[in-house]
């Protein structure tokens, strides 16, 4: 019997973006792209790809800082619906997912940002992210922001509290290019009652 069953929910790929490089003094350098070959390590021209990473203050309970583990946090999806009531909470016409360090923008599945860890998201020749947890906010993007629009921004962290979007690693290899249709499957399981 299959752990993972399809919904009727899909998403479409609306903005695909990479950060080339590491964030400095704050700020992060992502840019668009028109596609986006993946392999099993990610995206090539991303610095978050690869099989392993560093681990990081998201782990920090089980790992010490800096320790190899598994790389779960290839991509950062979030979700154009989210992205927009974050800027109309900060007084934005938009946010530029380039400013977040966003991978990939997708419109359509409703409350994105609380996919349930496991979730896959599967495109057209077969590509499948796996949804791995919720993408806490951070300082960063707020940083960029002011730089960049000259002084808004600076509630990022509260404004996209629970709509930040998810980080995810590919499941497997292909192609994302906007426009694709990404299908929402989830764990065939009961929420833990804990």
């Amino acid at each position: 019997m299959p752990a993972l069953k399809p919904t009727e929910y899909s998403g479409i790929v609306i903005w695909l973006g990479t950060q080339r490089r590491p964030v400095e003094k704050l700020e992060i350098f992502g840019e668009a792209v028109e596609e986006m070959p993946l392999t099993l390590g990610g995206y090539a021209d991303e610095i978050h790809a690869g099989l392993t990473r560093p681990s990081c203050s998201r782990v920090r309970t089980l790992h010490p800082l800096g320790t190899e583990i598994r790389n779960s946090r290839q991509l950062s999806l979030v979700s154009a619906e989210e992205l927009a009531e974050v800027a109309a909470t900060l007084g934005m016409d938009r946010l530029d997912p380039a400013w977040l360090g966003a991978s990939v923008v997708i419109s359509g599945l409703p409350d994105f940002t609380h996919l349930p860890p496991s979730s896959r998201l599967q495109g057209p020749d077969g590509v499948t992210l796996v949804v791995d947890m919720e993408n806490r906010p951070c300082q960063e993007p707020a940083v960029t922001m002011v730089k960049a629009t000259g002084g808004l921004g600076r509630a990022f962290k509260s404004a996209a509290e629970g709509k930040r979007g998810v980080t995810a690693w590919v499941e497997r290899a292909g192609m994302l290019r906007q426009g694709d249709r990404l299908r929402l499957h989830i764990p065939d399981q009961r929420a833990w009652a804990g």
